[in-house]
């Protein structure tokens, strides 16, 4: 059986709506603040993959004016009932030109192409979101690590996948979300961080910065490999031509 995409349906959109930062979450977003400021300059933005639209309110309570954007119409949906003044548009895959090209000085992706398949499809839409960008903006893509789909956390178990274990770029791996209420088996796309690398270049993009954000004493969550291993990588990228 292919990829199916695990938020493409009303029932997961609405579970997934109810997330804000918990647990494993919480080192998602901790140090973005910090890294876009040292890194972007101008507050134009794109949420790529914006799904219920909290890496776009996250943006928004930054400073930036954003545009968040996906393909899927029920997550859209509760991205405009949760914030009803925000600019959320559907769009096809590899289609964003008429947003504005070369207009934005930062591109931000978090957890998406942890659910885009094949290296063609991938590479288009990084390639097309470089196009959206000015030539001083930077895209801030943020992924699950591998070592993500063969540990246990806060967040998410993956103990009942073995599988995943022997996974290679490109596979179908799976876990359980533990913050949410359906806890039906997640599917995501497996990429290692040296194929996303020879990806980025692919589609004229090269890294500026790589963080892989740890858990620390103190903090209010029962860490459980947080604080050993990351579970989380976020790029900072810029075009390789300019």
């Amino acid at each position: 059986m292919g990829f199916i995409n695990s938020w493409g349906n009303q029932v997961r959109a609405e579970s997934y709506s109810k997330l804000e930062f918990p647990n494993t979450y919480y080192l998602a977003y901790r140090d973005l603040p910090e890294i876009i400021a040292g890194h972007v300059r101008g507050n134009r933005a794109v949420d790529f993959g914006c799904g219920a639209g909290r890496s776009t309110r996250f943006l928004k309570k930054l400073g930036f004016e954003v545009i968040g954007i996906d393909v899927a119409l029920d997550m859209l949906k509760k991205a405009k009932e949760m914030d009803a003044e925000g600019n959320y548009q559907l769009v096809s895959n590899g289609s964003y030109s008429h947003i504005g090209a070369g207009k934005f000085d930062l591109v931000q992706s978090i957890f998406t192409f942890d659910n885009i398949p094949g290296w063609e499809s991938r590479t288009s839409i990084l390639a097309s979101l470089c196009d959206l960008l000015k030539p001083t903006g930077r895209m801030v893509v943020l992924d699950a690590t591998p070592e993500l789909y063969t540990n246990e956390w806060a967040s998410f178990s993956t103990k009942a996948f073995p599988e995943n274990w022997h996974a290679k770029t490109g596979d179908i791996v799976r876990d359980i979300m533990l913050d949410v209420e359906d806890r039906r088996p997640v599917e995501d796309i497996f990429w290692t961080e040296k194929d996303y690398l020879k990806q980025f270049g692919m589609a004229g993009l090269e890294i500026v910065a790589t963080y892989k954000p740890l858990g620390r004493d103190g903090e209010p969550f029962d860490w459980v490999t947080e604080k050993e291993i990351a579970p989380w990588m976020i790029f900072v990228l810029k075009k390789t031509k300019v």
